[in-house]
């Protein structure tokens, strides 16, 4: 169905992706340019005065909150090919490792960056975070491996204890991994972190923020305050596989109330760094992370980093992102289901293709 002839009328240009069952919705065109001479400005700007774009693609009518939206622009670091802000239910975080799984395969696959019919393709994406470095390993014109490695990761806190009512009191790690993560054990609270758990998880998750949220305000000593809390971590027993590996079980909450279906890149790095902290993982050693669907990544330790005053280590993180739809969606600022007032000015009369190579 072409547009209707109106002027209310605006057009946006998505690939919805999925990484380990979590979708992101990549915005290719239909937005303007956004100021910032940053992509983490850009991100700031976006949460100050355009939070229209993240409200519309992840509620009723057009999405959903579990969903994830991430823009493309253009990069504004020189050894970046591609700019990308993430949002989700809880705003903006500076980096995802699921969402850059999906937004890498997306710009190869649609031919923002080139993209070899086979091979490896190399390719560095700006986050608002830093630069993310991925490693795509392609063939007959698809991505079929995403390999990243984003933020560092460091254990921030250690043995911090919420008192949550109904469940007692928890003890966690609060460790920044492209943001901050609670990390717990979920065996003390009675979780197999299962997919038939996840209306209790989300209720325990809930039940944590609300307790932990209001003195929370930990800042990254390098991208400063990063807003409130925004993830929970349970982490399920560890199983050691031969030398080199481990596998386990694992939950990422995301506030309010979204239990992530993919173990999540971010959480999984989240868990190497404990584990690194703790002296049980060491370099070119790996994790398997399973989330309570099933899914998973597979997360490896490449050496220490100095974040600040923090020791913590570069991690890789290992899955693949799917295609699910290409699509254009109307978007009618006289609807009545349309927030409009700090929408309209982001969104672009015309289809323009200006992050395309």
């Amino acid at each position: 169905m072409a547009p209707r002839s109106n002027d209310r009328i605006r057009v946006l240009e998505l690939i919805d992706m999925q990484a380990g069952g979590d979708v992101s919705r990549i915005v290719l065109d239909g937005v303007r340019p956004v100021s910032g001479s940053t992509v983490l400005e850009q991100a700031r700007e976006l949460e100050a005065n355009g939070d229209g774009l993240r409200r519309l693609l992840l509620s009723d009518p057009y999405g959903d909150p579990a969903m994830s939206v991430d823009l493309v622009l253009p990069a504004t670091h020189p050894d970046a090919e591609v700019g990308y802000v993430i949002m989700e239910a809880m705003g903006y975080p500076p980096y995802s490792g699921s969402n850059t799984m999906c937004t890498a395969t997306a710009v190869l696959q649609a031919g923002v960056v080139p993209m070899p019919d086979d091979g490896t393709r190399e390719l560095t994406l700006e986050s608002p975070a830093g630069l993310a470095h991925v490693t795509a390993e392609c063939r007959d014109g698809w991505v079929h491996s995403v390999t990243t490695r984003g933020e560092p990761a460091y254990v921030a806190e250690r043995g911090l204890v919420a008192d949550v009512p109904g469940y007692g009191e928890v003890v966690y790690d609060l460790i920044w991994s492209g943001g901050f993560y609670a990390l717990t054990d979920a065996a003390p609270l009675g979780f197999a972190l299962v997919r038939e758990e996840e209306p209790a998880l989300a209720a325990f998750g809930d039940a944590f923020m609300r307790e932990v949220h209001p003195g929370f305000a930990s800042a990254h000593p390098l991208l400063g305050y990063a807003g409130p809390l925004p993830f929970l971590h349970l982490a399920g027993p560890l199983e050691q596989v031969g030398d080199e590996g481990f596998r386990s079980r694992s939950a990422t909450y995301v506030h309010p109330g979204v239990i992530c279906r993919s173990p999540t890149g971010t959480g999984t790095s989240a868990r190497l760094a404990r584990l690194a902290d703790r002296g049980r993982i060491g370099a070119g050693q790996w994790l398997e992370t399973t989330s309570p669907r099933g899914t998973s990544f597979r997360g490896t330790v490449m050496g220490p980093a100095e974040i600040g005053p923090y020791a913590g280590l570069h991690t890789n993180v290992t899955g693949r992102a799917w295609t699910l739809s290409h699509t254009r969606i109307l978007v009618d600022l006289d609807d009545p289901m349309v927030d409009a007032h700090d929408l309209e000015h982001l969104l672009a009369t015309t289809l323009e293709g200006s992050v395309r190579a």
